[in-house]
């Protein structure tokens, strides 16, 4: 892990990460699509979360391309991973734990193995890639497009979002990734139960948020991109901001309207600019 004991200083860890690989760090790219190019069925609610159980020799394939492809950070298959999800696949408890912990022990195999197959000119001069633990959203357990929307219903709470994460972010932090990457956030409210969790709990490991948005105002909730982003800010163990599965059009104003409000890192990493429809299971241009 690259980030150790002594006072929490998250954004200024990644800066110097960012800054010994050459000033810009490349994240790697979408996981599922990959997948089922290489003849996996992702057609379940568990989506690449379901190769942990049937076929992590993929994910670690995948894992392994973007590594060769110059990736400085490889994202976990874990982005619809639950205890949940994995329970009502007839899982145990234990195994749907163990199966969170493999998403990451998948990647820092990848990350070993393409380290010891010799000499790697592309990273000459570059730090070791760094493994993200992905924790998607609760509209990602619900696979019913809701991280798009970020409603929820008028009954879910605080403490329901709470309960739900908590323990799936414990067992993912103890696998020791070296960042924990908080995706396709689409509201203020699960963005500061993350910010309440991380701090909780203790988590030392540095993380992001990253916030989806269909205007490039708002969150995907309408909550306002700058209150989202205040959220993270404030919380001292969150080391970068950003976007994620958003269209690139809206990019450059949604970085605009982050920076008003943190100095610390930015991630992006958007789609490629369609919209998802839920009743479908497909994305589309619009």
């Amino acid at each position: 892990m690259w980030f150790g004991g002594g006072p929490i200083d998250a954004a200024g860890a990644l800066r110097g990460f960012v800054r010994e690989a050459g000033g810009c760090a490349v994240v790697d790219g979408g996981l599922g699509t990959e997948l089922e190019a290489h003849g996996a069925d992702l057609h379940d609610a568990l989506w690449s979360a379901k190769c942990l159980a049937s076929a992590p020799h993929l994910i670690r394939k995948v894992h392994l391309d973007y590594l060769e492809a110059g990736a400085d950070v490889i994202i976990s298959a874990s982005y619809q991973a639950t205890i949940e999800g994995f329970q009502s696949r007839g899982f145990s408890r234990d195994e749907s734990e163990e199966l969170l912990r493999r998403s990451v022990h998948v990647a820092q195999e990848a990350r070993r193995v393409f380290a010891a197959e010799g000499d790697r000119s592309s990273r000459r001069g570059r730090p070791p890639a760094l493994v993200a633990a992905s924790v998607g959203s609760y509209g990602a357990y619900r696979a019913d497009g809701s991280e798009y929307s970020g409603d929820y219903g008028k009954s879910m709470t605080k403490e329901d979002l709470k309960n739900f994460h908590r323990r799936r972010l414990q067992v993912l932090a103890g696998a020791g990734p070296d960042l924990i990457a908080f995706e396709t956030i689409p509201n203020k409210l699960e963005a500061q139960v993350y910010a309440e969790l991380l701090e909780e709990n203790g988590i030392r490991i540095p993380a992001w948020f990253s916030f989806t948005s269909k205007d490039g105002v708002n969150a995907a909730s309408g909550d306002p991109i700058n209150e989202c982003a205040a959220v993270a800010d404030s919380c001292p163990r969150v080391a970068a901001v950003g976007v994620n599965c958003t269209a690139p059009r809206f990019i450059h104003g949604l970085i605009l309207s982050i920076k008003k409000v943190t100095s610390k890192p930015i991630v992006v990493y958007p789609n490629s600019g369609e919209s998802y429809v839920a009743e479908t299971n497909e994305w589309v241009v619009r």
